[in-house]
């Protein structure tokens, strides 16, 4: 199979998804590491961007059918998602993303926020733009457009410009220091036994820059504004535990005993951290748009009870 111009730019992961409509992401990880899908006669990893003209050969898959299980998103999901949507476009769509919700798919997770949303729209042709940590609820962007995709994620890559501006919302633990404090620390991320990943500060790490800036004390707490220049993995997470200020309810990188008595007095029973402001322009810089979603309920809640 050729691939077309328009699709110029798109990882092998994501086209060979467009390709094999309904094929569960874990099969088509498995076709490409065991080698049977090849680009220009070679094997390719998942990541690798593919370039107009390339040949990609992909084997006989045999994807199932209704009949075989049920392969739709469950009601809840659909409809969790449907009430999310904060905006759309002809060029892309956002949502408030719940947490508790993947991207997208794998890893034990039959569908995430890109497989339900295609099973929501089955006209449209839905390309994530980027991610958010399954435990992490607010903005996500998809694209309906693959020129809105590409220039999304060259945006993206603009780590140090003005790209895409990020802003985030978060408890930390203790009392932050007033005004802000900006993090540059390189990130490095590891895998750990059984696969999982782990994202540590290292010199051997790529530039990660975070801005935190306290909004208000709350119950001995830092409710802050974090503004990323960069979209490292864990990012927040990981810098805020540097300086000594977790995320407030994060089981991975945070502080457990303060998680446990922020859980009996708030109720806080999820990570702390919402992607709250996306802002960017498109077009060459002509058609600007500035996203926002509301604080998940469930936070506003804690706050309250932080009061």
């Amino acid at each position: 199979m050729r691939v077309p111009d328009e699709r110029a730019g798109q990882r092998l992961d994501n086209f060979l998804l467009g390709q094999l409509k309904g094929a569960p992401r874990s099969l088509v990880y498995k076709l490409v590491r065991s080698g049977q899908v090849r680009v220009n006669g070679g094997r390719a990893k998942a990541e690798r961007k593919l370039e107009a003209g390339d040949e990609v050969r992909i084997p006989p898959v045999r994807i199932e059918s209704p009949q075989d299980g049920d392969r739709s998103p469950p009601k809840g999901l659909l409809s969790a998602l449907e009430s999310a949507i904060v905006f759309e476009d002809a060029r892309l769509l956002a949502i408030n993303k719940p947490s508790g919700i993947a991207s997208h798919g794998g890893s034990g997770i039959s569908f995430g926020v890109i497989e339900t949303l295609r099973a929501l729209r089955p006209r449209d042709s839905l390309e994530l733009v980027h991610r958010l940590d399954r435990d992490t609820s607010g903005l996500m962007v998809v694209a309906k457009k693959r020129s809105a995709l590409t220039e999304l994620q060259r945006l993206l890559r603009e780590d140090h410009g003005s790209g895409i501006e990020k802003r985030y919302l978060a408890l930390l633990v203790g009392r932050m220091p007033d005004g802000t404090m900006s993090v540059d620390a390189p990130l490095h991320v590891g895998l750990r036994q059984g696969g999982e990943r782990h994202v540590q500060v290292s010199p051997a790490g790529k530039p990660s820059m975070s801005h935190f800036r306290v909004l208000e004390r709350r119950g001995g707490q830092s409710y802050c504004e974090v503004r990323i220049e960069t979209g490292r993995t864990h990012q927040i997470r990981v810098h805020a535990r540097h300086i000594g200020h977790p995320v407030a309810g994060d089981d991975k990188y945070g502080d457990a005993d303060a998680n446990r008595r922020l859980r009996e007095q708030a109720g806080l029973k999820r990570l702390f951290l919402h992607a709250s402001t996306l802002e960017f322009a498109l077009e060459g810089g002509k058609v600007p748009y500035l996203l926002n979603a509301p604080l998940a309920p469930e936070l506003i809640e804690v706050l309250d009870r932080l009061r």
